[in-house]
């Protein structure tokens, strides 16, 4: 065959003055194809050194050209489309290849068959330089881990170094970074980075392949289900993904991440190891600048780079984000309903229907309120008290069993209750609110008279104020009520004694 002449050894061969029957004697070659190679070099007017700089193939087709080129009898498909198409979720090859089948049935042209098709796709790939798809689909991962090497920031006045974290996030498709430098490795913390993540890239996918760090992960057992950290699961369930931890001791679960980690102890630590940074704001913008390079940079073995890939490719294919930002949250479990209807959290009270006194409940605490949950149950919101408040109650009305019962004692509710006792209690107690400059200075005096009726009748306590006003005390109190009560002196004035006195009869007149 004429295409395995090697053409341009031929000619080297022939530079150094061999004829045609030494180098095919030479080079076990057929002395018509040696001569084959004279006749086409002496035609193009070709020498050694025209074509010495030149490979074997571009000799070949400046000798002969057009000989060997031949083209397929099948419909050849867009490669370019398909090689955009495969990114997409649920796409394969086999796929592709079945409508590239029915759309040369229904053109009326001869199609390749599967095994073709996949070698065609393979060549593709490899003459534009492209990645293949079968390894990785876009906008459906993102791995996320925390960098082993750290920075730190200085302070100006003292030296005094704090250590800063980095947070590190990839999608695997484009190896597009993403990266947030932190003061700790708290589930807060965890959780911000997270959102500022999906904030960056302007959108979710369906999983997170994180570490079994316990901010994310409560257990990883062999067999069974994985336990996530309630917060963490909350969050991904917010963003309509789901978390996939890769397994204990396995980096190679997450390779683009553990790649990219080493990548921005380069990029960005190496880079930034002989500044000094103050403040946590000056270090973050120096990083997002790092990262951004790092992203801009060209790929050594395929076309374009992470940003030009991310924003061509893979942006389009991410879920929207929600409407609605994601709040932290924190939990904790295990707090009991008390007495009163209420749970306590930082030493504030917020109430609990009544129905659930003595069960034990769970607080999901945000940045403005706390939820409690009974299972997966939520049974009551409240706005979180002030920060540095305590003793303070928040209370829904519907909460407690006959709310109006329940609410905050003032002057109406205590007249309310002292006019249900009766007139001389209410004139009592309106008394002592008219004492104090105050109105709240009465309502503990007032109290103290009104639940005696807890240990003494209404009518006893009414008739002991009663004989408290008949003293001629302006403003009876308890320690005026309550030993009235405690001797039975409101009771005495209704005693009848036990024997009757004995009367003489009146002397009749004399005469």
């Amino acid at each position: 065959m004429v295409r395995k002449i090697r053409a341009k050894l031929v000619l080297s061969l022939r530079g150094e003055g061999l004829s045609g029957r030494a180098i095919a004697a030479t080079q076990s070659m057929s002395r018509k194809s040696v001569l084959e190679v004279f006749a086409a070099a002496d035609r193009a007017a070709l020498r050694w050194d025209d074509i010495a700089q030149h490979s074997d193939a571009e000799v070949y087709t400046l000798l002969f050209p057009g000989r060997g080129e031949h083209q397929s009898v099948y419909a050849q498909p867009d490669w370019a489309t398909i090689h955009r198409e495969l990114a997409r979720v649920g796409v394969t090859l086999k796929l592709l290849h079945a409508e590239y089948v029915d759309r040369c049935q229904t053109a009326g042209d001869p199609a390749m068959g599967y095994d073709r098709f996949c070698k065609g796709y393979a060549q593709y790939v490899l003459i534009a330089g492209a990645a293949s798809r079968v390894g990785h689909k876009a906008g459906q991962t993102i791995e996320v881990d925390w960098s082993g090497p750290t920075m730190h920031l200085t302070d100006p006045m003292t030296g005094q170094h704090t250590k800063v974290y980095l947070f590190v996030a990839c999608l695997p498709f484009s190896r597009y970074a993403f990266v947030e430098p932190t003061l700790d490795m708290k589930q807060d913390t965890w959780l911000s980075t997270h959102v500022a993540m999906f904030t960056r890239f302007g959108g979710s996918v369906p999983r997170i392949v994180p570490d079994n760090l316990k901010t994310g992960v409560i257990t990883h057992p062999r067999e069974g289900e994985i336990v996530l950290n309630d917060a963490y699961r909350e969050l991904a369930a917010h963003y309509s993904a789901a978390v996939l931890p890769a397994r204990v001791k396995k980096p190679k679960d997450k390779p683009s991440a553990e790649n990219t980690v080493w990548n921005i102890a380069t990029w960005v630590i190496a880079t930034l190891r002989n500044r000094d940074f103050a403040t946590l704001a000056e270090l973050r913008t120096h990083v997002y600048e790092q990262v951004a390079a790092l992203n801009a940079e060209p790929f050594q073995k395929r076309a374009g780079s992470r940003s030009s890939v991310f924003e061509a490719e893979e942006k389009p294919l991410l879920r929207p984000l929600p409407a609605v930002s994601y709040e932290i949250s924190r939990w904790v479990y295990g707090r009991k309903v008390q007495k009163n209807g209420h749970v306590v959290w930082e030493k504030n009270f917020y109430s609990v229907p009544y129905t659930q006194i003595g069960r034990t409940v769970d607080l999901r605490i945000t940045q403005a309120g706390l939820e409690v949950y009974l299972g997966g149950e939520r049974l009551s919101s409240h706005l979180l008290v002030a920060p540095g408040t305590t003793n303070e109650y928040r209370t829904h009305d519907g909460d407690l069993p006959h709310g109006p019962k329940y609410r905050e004692w003032d002057a109406t509710r205590c007249r309310e209750w002292a006019a249900r006792i009766g007139e001389h209690t209410l004139l009592v107690t309106n008394r002592i609110f008219e004492s104090v400059p105050v109105e709240e200075q009465a309502l503990d005096p007032v109290l103290a008279v009104l639940r005696l009726t807890r240990r003494y009748s209404q009518a006893r306590v009414e008739r002991a104020c009663e004989i408290a006003l008949a003293r001629r005390v302006r403003s009876p109190r308890y320690a005026h009520v309550k030993p009235l009560l405690e001797s039975g002196q409101d009771q005495a004035s209704k005693r009848h004694p036990r024997f009757e006195p004995v009367t003489e009869p009146a002397a009749e007149p004399v005469g």
